[in-house]
């Protein structure tokens, strides 16, 4: 497969898992309002963008998550104001679960089960732990600086986000791991994931 047809192919894959996050998103979701005409919510976004990671790598799979949520966002008057947050949030959580995953783990070299669960439920948490942190703290400071809420109002938006965040975190890392697990069989045989052959010198 050439540079050109491969990064067509990874495209049109990254555009795929970005509506899968966008489904999840909008449609898989419990909207939880919160005082001020705002609103936190459980979801399924986050799993997605974590399962994109894991098979399409950081850089594609935070972009679909990114996309995917950023037009759930703009799509919703509630969340709307949150766009810009949400994009870079989704894309860190991406680049985050591959880089654990495939630039540390390198599952995409092994054919150890064990291994490759192992290290991707670590990259999800790794990703997701990520968020679970810096949504509430991002949060804060957009509420506070961008939209200019009181601080008071921005500090109690950021506990209930947090909590909420941290649901959504536990729920994508078991779903997002199990699905890749699940299919990554299917994936190898059918050449979505290819395997990496090392070549050694000879001494």
């Amino acid at each position: 497969m050439n540079q050109r047809h491969q990064t067509t192919t990874k495209l049109a894959q990254t555009a795929i898992f970005a509506a899968l996050c966008y489904v999840a998103f909008a449609f898989l979701q419990i909207k939880i309002p919160v005082p001020g005409g705002d609103a936190t919510s459980i979801h399924a976004g986050n799993a997605f963008c974590a399962l994109a990671a894991l098979i399409l790598g950081g850089g594609y799979g935070g972009l679909a998550g990114a996309v995917g949520m950023t037009i759930g966002d703009l799509l919703d008057p509630i969340y709307i104001v949150g766009a810009p947050k949400t994009f870079v949030l989704k894309f860190m959580i991406g680049l985050i679960v591959g880089l654990v995953a495939h630039r540390i783990a390198k599952i995409n070299d092994s054919t150890d089960k064990k291994y490759v669960m192992k290290w991707s439920t670590l990259a999800c948490v790794a990703g997701l732990g990520f968020n679970v942190i810096a949504d509430p703290v991002v949060g804060y400071f957009y509420k506070q600086y961008i939209l200019g809420q009181p601080q008071q109002m921005a500090e109690t938006l950021a506990k209930i986000n947090g909590a909420a965040t941290l649901i959504n975190a536990v729920v994508s890392i078991v779903l997002a791991g199990l699905l890749y697990n699940a299919v990554r069989p299917v994936l190898l045989k059918s050449g979505l994931i290819t395997k990496e052959i090392r070549r050694t010198k000879a001494v």
